[in-house]
């Protein structure tokens, strides 16, 4: 897990923990890495179950619960490596 992707979860669960909708662009934006980064890191949180797709033809992601107990401190990124093998 990198910075970036903390910031990324964390904008998706935005302030008050409530989940917002966004493109890579508009969290790119928003979270100051350029948009090719941005997609990059959101292939890996796909592949670890910390996002999902809300809208795959529009290319809307959401956080999901598994990103929401992450950021809690519920889940480490020791246990998401161990998930992916």
């Amino acid at each position: 897990m990198t910075n970036a992707d903390d910031y990324i979860l964390e904008f998706l669960l935005n302030e008050g923990n409530k989940e917002i909708v966004a493109t890579p662009s508009v969290i790119a934006e928003n979270i100051d890495f350029n948009s090719g980064y941005v997609r990059q890191r959101i292939s890996k949180l796909l592949d670890a179950g910390l996002i999902e797709y809300h809208s795959e033809p529009q290319g809307m992601y959401q956080i999901t619960q598994k990103g929401r107990d992450y950021l809690a401190g519920d889940l480490d990124a020791e246990e998401l490596e161990k998930d992916k093998e």
